[in-house]
């Protein structure tokens, strides 16, 4: 790395970025310091902009981080730092508090590479947000109720079952929504909110599609009516459910099944029969596209079925996916790619003009060059048929079509 590109740069916004890698790291200044065999006053010096860096000690720091070089030296979006508060009492240990962690700066790190691919082809997400709904006191299931018909409403859904919900919250409100194997299994979701980047969730993608659509209902809820304050989705986590977590389970409930919509199935399903039976609940549920569980507690609170039927289905034993099975009720239809569609054409659009290189190109998609190519080949491809252009002649992404 020459020289004369760090001469070039902001010492003040390169040091905060150094700081906020080396926090990432869980790295003292004195342990840096080590890496770079100086005094800790030099690390400090530099993490304030008061010492220029060095070409050699950026590449050592850089390794250290466990990041690229580019990362440092090319102009990107400035934002906060990710602050997640983990809801309720805090069981868990600091091993999983260090991997829990990881994904937070992960999703952190795709937030802001997402907006860098915006600003460098011109492309700013349009954001269709409601203002912040405020409660008013309300009881928490009925303000739940209220905001999650509004919402329909306005996002012109309807009464019906909600098909790919990621789709609707990335394209009509505009979220930025990635798909993350986080581990352990408890935790489901994180919500954050950022001034330059609007919301920004992280859905495990290790859970099924039932529990993933459910997640992504619960931490809209949060931003609709909880919207600068980052979450963690974590199960049974409580003693005490807060009542923000109440207020987003309920929307959850009521945004994917309205009560109107549900009641008029229900009822048609028993118009031609004589009782409901186990195998309505697992169709109904796979129509709506939520768990079993969550589908048969929803009846039981709209009163449609007795109070306890859950209940009673696990003492009995009642698994799930063998009823599911049984019943050939296949895959919940699902959008689960690790990245946003929009995300990864902005990162093929970008490569095409010539604004990254190949190998940058693949750090923007997390993988490697060969996969890289195959994509950006997939999402041509997919373009093509969408567009009908004939699938022999090569599709110039940077091309505007005349509308």
């Amino acid at each position: 790395m020459e020289e004369n590109i760090l001469n070039k740069l902001d010492m003040r916004k390169l040091g905060r970025e150094l700081q906020q890698a080396r926090s990432k790291r869980g790295l003292t200044q004195a342990d840096v310091a080590q890496v770079l065999n100086v005094a800790r006053t030099t690390i400090t010096a530099i993490e304030k902009g008061e010492r220029r860096i060095k070409a050699d000690e950026l590449i050592k720091l850089a390794r250290a981080y466990g990041r690229q070089v580019g990362d440092f030296v090319r102009e990107r979006p400035q934002i906060e730092p990710f602050y997640v508060q983990f809801r309720g009492p805090f069981l868990q240990d600091e091993d999983e508090d260090s991997e829990i962690s990881k994904y937070v700066d992960e999703l952190e790190e795709l937030s802001r590479d997402y907006l860098e691919l915006e600003q460098m082809t011109n492309s700013p997400l349009i954001k269709k947000y409601p203002n912040e709904y405020t409660l008013n006191g309300l009881r928490v299931d009925l303000a739940a109720e209220d905001v999650a018909n509004q919402e329909r409403k306005r996002l012109g859904l309807g009464d019906g079952p909600i098909p790919i919900l990621r789709d609707i919250l990335e394209q009509d409100v505009g979220l930025r929504i990635f798909y993350l194997p986080i581990k352990p299994s408890k935790y489901s979701a994180m919500y954050l909110y950022d001034h330059e980047l609007g919301g920004c969730i992280g859905i495990n993608i290790l859970h099924p599609e039932e529990r993933r659509r459910w997640s992504l209902a619960h931490d809209y809820g949060h931003f609709l009516a909880h919207r600068y304050k980052p979450t963690m989705f974590v199960i049974n986590n409580y003693q005490r459910m807060p009542q923000s977590e109440q207020f987003a389970d309920y929307f959850a409930a009521r945004f994917l099944m309205p009560a109107s919509g549900l009641t008029m199935r229900f009822n048609d399903i028993r118009k031609t029969k004589e009782k409901i039976v186990v195998a309505d609940l697992c169709t109904l549920a796979h129509f709506y596209g939520v768990s079993v569980e969550a589908l048969t507690l929803r009846l039981e609170d709209l009163k449609l079925i007795p109070t306890g039927i859950w209940d009673k289905l696990q003492q009995g034993g009642f698994k799930v996916r063998e009823a599911q099975a049984q019943l050939g009720l296949g895959e919940i239809p699902s959008q689960d790619s690790h990245l946003p569609i929009r995300y990864q054409n902005l990162a093929v659009l970008a490569f095409e003009q010539g604004l990254i290189t190949e190998g940058q190109f693949a750090q923007y998609l997390r993988v490697d060059r060969l996969s890289a190519r195959n994509i950006a080949e997939n999402l041509r491809r997919h373009i093509s048929k969408t567009l009908d252009i004939n699938s022999e002649i090569e599709l110039n992404m940077t091309e505007s079509i005349n509308v």
